[in-house]
């Protein structure tokens, strides 16, 4: 009889232990993000009200962990996409949507701390492949898919080498380098990476572009360029 080969597991699964802290840190984090940024927030919404109108927060069906889709919150940079144009279509006129308060915003990335809202309802994680549209699930390689293998996150591998100056398939390449060597150290560097990311405000668009083209699939797997951590 053939024996049939077993699928290695990665170190998300392996881990249990591991995988109870890192949920641990994602809540202490995200509460204590929120109850410091609260005021922060507060004039955000109101910029965001007067601006744009109701409602303040963007909500969008995004794939989590194994695909399973979940509501993504931000602050609305944009204004409404047509009626009946899809998520990945309205990409394609992003550049007409997005406000200049949503352009400061994303600067500054604090369009995403409603974000943390996901990341306390066990949705998405502080660290991990960010959450990316429900059309692409179709066009990811069986390689681009093991990116769904962790619970998606506000910051990532990809995020702190290059964020959306590199184009779609070495990000992709990245996310699943980062399911193959999760750790909780590695975590921890992203953290702090993604901090000083934010201040510079380094790779927030892609060249020549206001926002990220849409993704329509890559010809091969593509390895990340060797990047030291540590």
């Amino acid at each position: 009889m053939t024996r049939l080969r077993s699928v290695p597991r990665s170190p998300w699964q392996r881990r249990p232990v591991a995988r109870g802290i890192k949920r641990a840190v994602d809540v202490i984090g995200a509460t204590a993000v929120l109850a410091a940024a609260s005021p922060v927030m507060a004039v955000c919404a109101i910029a965001v009200r007067r601006q744009l109108g109701s409602p303040v927060l963007f909500r969008q069906r995004r794939p989590g962990l194994d695909g399973k889709p979940f509501d993504l919150l931000k602050f609305r940079t944009m204004k409404p996409a047509p009626t009946g144009q899809s998520d990945a279509a309205a990409v394609k006129t992003d550049v007409e949507r997005l406000t200049p308060l949503g352009k400061r915003l994303r600067e500054w990335s604090l369009d995403e701390l409603p974000t943390l809202l996901n990341v306390l309802r066990g949705e998405m994680s502080l660290v991990g492949p960010r959450p990316l549209l429900m059309e692409y699930l179709g066009r990811y390689s069986p390689e681009q898919q093991r990116r769904h293998d962790m619970p998606p996150g506000m910051t990532g591998w990809a995020q702190v080498n290059g964020r959306n100056s590199r184009p779609w398939d070495e990000k992709l390449a990245f996310d699943t380098c980062y399911v193959d060597r999760w750790s909780l150290w590695l975590d921890a560097q992203i953290l702090l990476r993604t901090v000083g990311k934010v201040l510079r405000r380094d790779g927030i668009y892609v060249p020549g572009a206001p926002t990220t083209p849409e993704f329509m699939g890559t010809a091969g797997d593509v390895r990340p360029p060797v990047v030291r951590h540590g």
